[in-house]
């Protein structure tokens, strides 16, 4: 059962009318935050949309996040993430990840997990991802963590025919 009882629907949402946005209209300055930097992250005009999802992923399954989990396993694969990968990153640790994605899933395990990175983990994305790149980054792995907690704490209830942890297997 939601904390909040949801609103029937959002006017004027261009996302959808996603139980996340229902509970969070019901503040409307909050909301409007939230969505001018979740729609930034999510533009795929920075950092690039295949890698950011899989970030998200890791952080929705790091922090526990059933329902950030399942709406970004519906965008995951729409941005190439495959049933493997979801499966591995359900799996602590790197194990079986290439080189070019190690990377990532350490940084949002080591953020998750101590709030910074290593210097290894930073080196490694820097000669991959330029400046702006490692900040939005950094800001999306904090952002997903904020959602993750929220979404958690105000049990937001998945949408329909939204997948859980189990999507991948």
């Amino acid at each position: 059962m939601p904390r909040i009882e949801p609103l029937a629907e959002v006017p004027d949402q261009p996302m959808g009318q996603l139980n996340i946005f229902k509970t969070l209209g019901k503040h409307p300055k909050v909301f409007e935050a939230f969505g001018r930097l979740g729609g930034l992250l999510l533009s795929g005009k920075g950092f690039p949309p295949r890698e950011r999802e899989l970030v998200i992923l890791r952080t929705g399954w790091r922090s526990g996040s059933v329902y950030e989990w399942g709406q970004h396993v519906v965008i995951g694969r729409r941005e190439g993430v495959t049933d493997a990968e979801l499966r591995r990153l359900r799996t602590p640790g790197l194990d079986g990840w290439p080189e070019a994605d190690r990377p990532l899933v350490a940084f949002a395990d080591e953020l998750c997990q101590t709030n910074t990175v290593t210097d290894a983990t930073w080196a490694a994305l820097a000669a991959r991802f330029d400046e702006q790149q490692l900040i939005e980054l950094t800001i999306l792995v904090g952002f997903y963590r904020l959602v993750a907690g929220a979404l958690n704490t105000l049990a937001v209830e998945l949408d329909e025919g939204v997948p859980g942890w189990d999507a991948g297997d």
